[in-house]
Parts: C-alpha cells; structure tokens; sequence
C-alpha cells in the first residue's frame, strides 16, 4: 500500500468526528463534467461563459437561455456515486463521519447512502415556484418545454444556488457547527477557489487536515497529509 494512503487509513481509522468537504472533483469521477471546463464545443454552443449564464440577474432576464444550458449541462441523472461517495457513506454508517459538506448540486452523495448531507449549493433535484413556492421535482424540468411554469401560473426555478445569490443559512449553519467540531476534516475534489463555500474551512481547529486533490489548493501549506489523485482512487484503497 502506498505511504500515503497508509497515513489517510491510520488517520480515519484514529478518528471518531471526520468530516468530509468536497468539491465538482467528487463528481467528475461519476462522469459528471465540471462546467468550468470550457471546450471546442461548448464555445461554439454557448454564447456566454457558464458564470454569467448561471447567475441570478440571467436567469431572471434571459430564462429561456438559462433553461437551455441548464437542462444541457446541469441535468445528469444517468450518473451513478463512485468510490468516494460510498466509502463516504460506509464511514457514516460505521459512526466515524459526521457529515459530508458538499458544493456539488447531483445529490450523488444521498443516492450513495450519505444522510447527513450539507449541500452548500442546494440541488439540481429540488425545484420550486417562485409564485406559490409549491417543489417540483427534477422530472418536471425535464418533461416541461422552454421555461416551466407552475399549476398557478409562476415561473419554476431549481433549488440551487445561483451566482449573485446568497447560501442558505441553516445550511452554512449546520456545516460549520460540524467543520468546527471534527477531529478530521478531509477535503477532497476542490481547488478551494469558490467562496463563500471554501471559507467554511477557516473553522476547523481538529488533529487532521486531510487535502486529496489533483492540482494544489491555497490550503495545501496547512495540510498534515497531502494526496495529489483522483478522490475516487484514494478512497477504494482504505
């Protein structure tokens, strides 16, 4: 077994509160593509970089645009959780992880057996009216034409945090209640670069920082163990 996947196993088998922070590397691994990744096609597709596109002042003045990309490009339902997602829910159940804290919209974590679940950045699963505020599911975004409209008339929008708007309290809440209380906090899948989300991390005082990452992350220095692989890789091996 490699070195370092020897420390992560001693680290988590040591450890009674981890917490796991993940990012769009979680997803990737499960065919899920990071929006960020712009290439030949999606330039010639789009006319406005993912950022724009998925913010609130767009959705709100070009919603049939909005809708396009998002059912292009936010909507895969045919993605199955990986390896991290459930090892992840193996530790939940085993009473060693407390919570996994996720920027990811899929909801792969729940689909992998993870109930405790803080999704930053709410999910692609969730819709709701902006009307009558009546949920809808993600099917009736797929099944509906251009924009969809509620039985009342009002404009359905999907639970997820656009740009420009802020997280959910409760959510940012119970996220750094548990952050603050873990003894482990592994961080895995994410360049730490969205904020607010990646600021949650400042509230980790515990024994372990953990980074599992492809390229580095600001918090890297701070780091008691560094893996640069795939999540998903790392996680089969303990």
């Amino acid at each position: 077994m490699d070195e370092n996947i020897q420390k992560l196993s001693d680290i988590v088998k040591n450890s009674q509160r981890i917490v796991f922070f993940g990012g769009a590397g979680v997803s990737t691994e499960s065919g899920i593509p990071d929006f960020r990744s712009v290439d030949g096609l999606y330039s010639q597709q789009w006319d406005y970089p993912p950022e724009t596109i998925l913010s609130h002042s767009f959705f709100e003045s070009k919603t049939d645009e909005f809708y396009r990309f998002y059912r292009a490009k936010m909507l895969c339902l045919d993605a199955k959780p990986n390896a991290a997602h459930l090892k992840l829910a193996e530790l939940e159940a085993q009473g060693k992880l407390t919570a996994v804290v996720t920027q990811n919209i899929d909801g792969l974590h729940q689909a992998a057996g993870s109930k405790k679940v803080y999704e930053l950045h709410g999910s692609v699963l969730r819709n709701y009216c902006t009307k009558c505020h009546k949920f809808h599911d993600v099917h009736f975004i797929i099944d509906s034409q251009g924009v969809p409209v509620c039985e009342c008339g009002g404009i359905v929008k999907p639970d997820v945090v656009l740009y420009e708007e802020a997280l959910d309290n409760d959510v940012v809440n119970g996220a750094v209640k548990a952050i603050s209380e873990a003894d482990t906090l592994i961080i895995g899948g994410t360049s730490l670069n969205v904020y607010p989300a990646a600021g949650l991390i400042r509230y980790f005082s515990g024994k372990n920082l953990v980074i599992i990452n492809m390229s580095p992350t600001q918090m890297d220095k701070n780091a008691d163990l560094l893996i640069c692989d795939r999540i998903g890789s790392v996680f089969s091996q303990i």
